[in-house]
């Protein structure tokens, strides 16, 4: 029961006027006497927090908490290509030629979701990352592999829930949700970084100061519940056997191959 209330705060699974309403009271100093039982609903290791627990002003303020940098290492080897969150992690490899994947038995378009075909015919043959994030999840988003912003803007107007049920019953939520969509060189190849926002409200913020990106540097976090694309073409990026399920950030995932 109490999963299924913090679920609808966090996620904002409700009505565009109740949304609303459930983001305002869980950004007010009302809702702090909910971080304690969220924390126990969800067993989150609060002890990687950066900060104490006075210093969280509302429950918004403790879902997008900052960890000790000890909590989130980024993986060291060479040409690493890390997780960019904490999430559970779904591969699908091998892109058609016209850069189609399936999702919950829903076919998308690299195309639509970065809203250009004549890009999206670079990715044709390579690989889709999904990162799906749960309401227990640090919610701040990173940078896999060091590079520069080539473009960002944002696509899309409707706000549909992203978890299970919205992904198989809405119409392809992940290319019709507000997103934001960051192309970012590295080395010699490019790829696509896409934070899907959450229902009926824009909850995607950008923290990174400047347009070039360190490994594991911090990108931005949604104010709730979402999830995060990342589409690299063919040959770019060596994923490791059985990388998929949860990931936490700065885990390597594989060999980023673009470099120069």
């Amino acid at each position: 029961m109490k999963k299924a209330v913090f679920n609808t705060i966090v996620q904002l699974n409700a009505r565009p006027v109740v949304a609303r309403s459930l983001k305002k009271f869980a950004m007010s100093r009302w809702s702090c006497p909910l971080i304690k039982p969220f924390i126990r609903t969800y067993d989150i290791p609060f002890e990687e927090a950066l900060l104490p627990l006075p210093a969280f002003h509302s429950l918004h303020d403790f879902f997008v908490r900052e960890l000790k940098a000890e909590a989130r290492p980024v993986a060291v080897e060479d040409d690493a290509f890390v997780s960019p969150c904490d999430a559970v992690l779904s591969v699908v490899p091998d892109l058609t030629p016209e850069s189609r994947f399936v999702v919950k038995g829903q076919h998308y378009t690299v195309a639509e979701l970065i809203g250009s075909k004549q890009q999206a015919d670079t990715y044709a043959n390579g690989v889709a990352l999904i990162f799906y994030l749960s309401p227990k999840d640090y919610h701040r988003v990173h940078t896999p592999v060091s590079g520069e912003i080539e473009t960002s803007y944002t696509l899309g107007k409707e706000s549909v829930p992203v978890n299970t049920y919205g992904l198989t019953h809405f119409k392809r939520p992940l290319t019709r949700n507000y997103r934001r969509v960051t192309r970012i060189r590295s080395g010699k190849q490019t790829f696509e970084h896409v934070m899907v926002g959450a229902l009926n409200v824009n909850t995607i913020v950008e923290t990174h100061k400047t347009s070039s990106l360190e490994q594991g540097e911090e990108f931005g976090y949604f104010s709730f519940g979402s999830t995060v694309i990342l589409i690299c073409p063919a040959d770019a990026l060596a994923l490791k056997q059985n990388v998929e399920g949860f990931v936490r950030m700065g885990q390597s995932l594989g060999q980023w191959n673009g470099s120069e």
